[in-house]
């Protein structure tokens, strides 16, 4: 694989981890302003922001099916597995994000 790629699996890492740490906590500061709990909301917006953060680090969902078809039609096998790397890593990042918003907050995220 290319040197290229692995920054880009990086990119993705991170990219799920901030979608999700940011829009927590940014969300919850606006519950808080509107006298919500903000680490009940903080909780909610995690759950909702998990697969929109690893939409978001693979760059949408169109280029995504574009590269996965391009691998089933054409054969070109390795984008279908860079990319399936790229969701893997974007969940990886996306986990990691949560597991540290449970720890901040000390409420289980179902």
């Amino acid at each position: 694989m290319e040197e290229r790629f692995f920054a880009t699996m990086i990119q993705c890492y991170f990219i799920a981890f901030g979608v999700m740490i940011g829009g927590s906590l940014i969300g919850s500061v606006g519950s808080f302003a509107t006298g919500e709990p903000p680490f009940t909301q903080m909780n909610r917006i995690a759950r909702g922001l998990h697969i929109w953060a690893i939409v978001a680090a693979i760059g949408g969902t169109f280029d995504a099916i574009s590269n996965l078809e391009r691998g089933l039609l054409d054969g070109s096998t390795i984008d279908m597995v860079k990319q399936i790397i790229l969701i893997v890593i974007a969940m990886g990042g996306a986990q990691t994000a949560l597991l540290i918003i449970e720890w901040l907050i000390q409420e289980e995220i179902e």
